[in-house]
């Protein structure tokens, strides 16, 4: 069996699920719940100077009849005290010594900073997380995303703690940023043991059309929040795979952002994560979602030969390429299935509408002129179809398809439609490969577009 135990930048679990710093981690109870239904470790809900939280705080964005596809908060950082936090952290800690147990930190001053560390480290806690990524309430006290915003500033923020801290450090790191590149290498240099990403995203959740107040509704007007779940995870992949390439950033990563399932870890942890963060779908489904995650994670492993988490860990990095490395010989076409497809013709709609008119109605386009042999024969049948039974099978004119794959996305049978490879040349070839060779132009800047 593999092997799911994980050391992240010398912080040890049996497995690389944690939960992610919020409201599943906000007590010593929960935690200790967490751990028993299987869960690796927990980022304990952010410690700081005390503040008061308002009500309401959460909104979602509902889509396709599933619930939460996206959830904004406006909560704030802890509002239980230190004291009791620093007390049910030691309780956990002593009681599940095997289990990862990180303090999430937010403070403001240098003093601050040191006089928390040296409280947390007597707790026996594996760690911290900084929080420079929350992107309301804090940040405009001049903490989380504010710092997270400014490389300078998080750099120099990162090396206080490592002057004061013996245990590992982890930054996490703000998406509110143009480059994420930008904030990692601040990491590196300040010295952090790793990172994590992603934090939450600015976002207005919506508007209550009757008093006219954004969402969540505070007496009578709201305020942006963070946006989370698993609308965020495609953001959260591009970022985490774009540190883990990058040839100066050299540390762990552990990977936040819309992880509901065993598959959405393993596609955190295949570009690059070491481990996963885990919230939201806590808060939609519980604890025990874990079990799932550990029950897949350990059968895809096994599936694949890998003997222990680490074999997974940034495998498909290689293949996260900028677009002017893409080949551009690599080329495909629609073929749809005559035996499963059920006539519903939504192919048919969106390529016309919103791609590129190369699928067409039965006995609607000529059958005559440069077509693939496989298309003229589906117009013929529906040519020569009986009135009584007619047939409702589009057929793909290959010579117009671009293979942009908007047919199988909308097509709702599994297998109907396959994109089928043709080459349009032998060889490798890529843009940069024709700038190269003097065969192509990059613009020099705005003034060339």
């Amino acid at each position: 069996m593999p092997d799911l135990s994980v050391n992240f930048a010398g912080i040890k679990s049996p497995n690389p699920f944690w939960l992610g710093s919020g409201p599943p981690t906000n007590s010593g109870d929960q935690v200790m719940r967490a751990f028993d239904a299987g869960w690796g470790g927990a980022v304990w809900k952010t410690l700081g100077n005390p503040i008061v939280n308002v009500s309401a705080r959460l909104g979602s964005l509902d889509y396709g009849g599933h619930r939460m596809m996206g959830l904004n908060n406006i909560e704030l950082i802890t509002d239980r005290p230190l004291a009791d936090n620093l007390r049910e952290i030691a309780q956990v800690k002593k009681r599940y010594p095997d289990h990862a147990v990180i303090a999430s930190l937010m403070f403001e001053g240098r003093e601050e900073w040191v006089d928390i560390i040296r409280r947390c480290e007597d707790t026996g806690c594996d760690g911290f997380e900084l929080n420079f990524g929350c992107p309301h309430g804090m940040c405009e006290r001049g903490m989380g995303s504010a710092v997270g915003q400014e490389p300078k500033v998080l750099e120099e923020l990162v090396g206080w703690v490592m002057e004061a801290s013996n245990l590992p450090v982890i930054a996490k790191l703000t998406p509110n940023i143009s480059d994420i590149i930008e904030p990692g290498l601040a990491s590196v240099r300040g010295g952090a043991d790793a990172v994590s990403l992603i934090n939450t995203i600015q976002s207005l959740m919506g508007v209550d059309l009757d008093n006219f107040s954004p969402l969540p509704v505070v007496g009578d007007s709201s305020s942006h929040g963070g946006y989370c779940g698993p609308a965020v995870k495609p953001i959260a992949l591009r970022m985490v795979a774009q540190l883990a390439r990058h040839p100066e950033f050299d540390i762990p990563i552990s990977g936040i952002g819309g992880i509901s399932t065993w598959r959405d870890a393993a596609e955190f942890i295949a570009l690059g994560g070491g481990t996963v963060q885990v919230c939201t779908a806590v808060m939609h489904h519980g604890y025990r979602i874990v079990e799932d995650m550990i029950e897949g994670l350990d059968t895809y492993l096994a599936e694949k030969n890998m003997a222990r988490v680490s074999d997974l860990v940034g495998r498909a990095v290689p293949a996260f390429k900028e677009w002017g490395d893409l080949d551009l010989n690599y080329h495909v076409v629609a073929e749809i299935r005559e035996d499963l497809c059920i006539g519903c013709q939504l192919c048919y709609v969106a390529c016309h509408d919103g791609a590129h008119q190369c699928i067409h109605l039965p006995g609607t386009a000529p059958i005559e002129g440069n077509v693939a042999p496989r298309a003229a024969e589906a117009a013929r049948k529906a040519r020569e179809a009986p009135a009584d039974t007619p047939y409702r099978v589009p057929w793909v004119d290959e010579t117009e398809c671009v293979g942009c794959n908007l047919c199988v996305l909308v097509c709702p049978v599994d297998g109907c439609i396959e994109m089928v490879e043709r080459r349009r040349g032998p060889d490798r070839e890529t843009w940069n490969d024709r700038v190269a060779q003097g065969r192509a132009k990059v613009p020099g800047g705005l003034e060339d577009l």
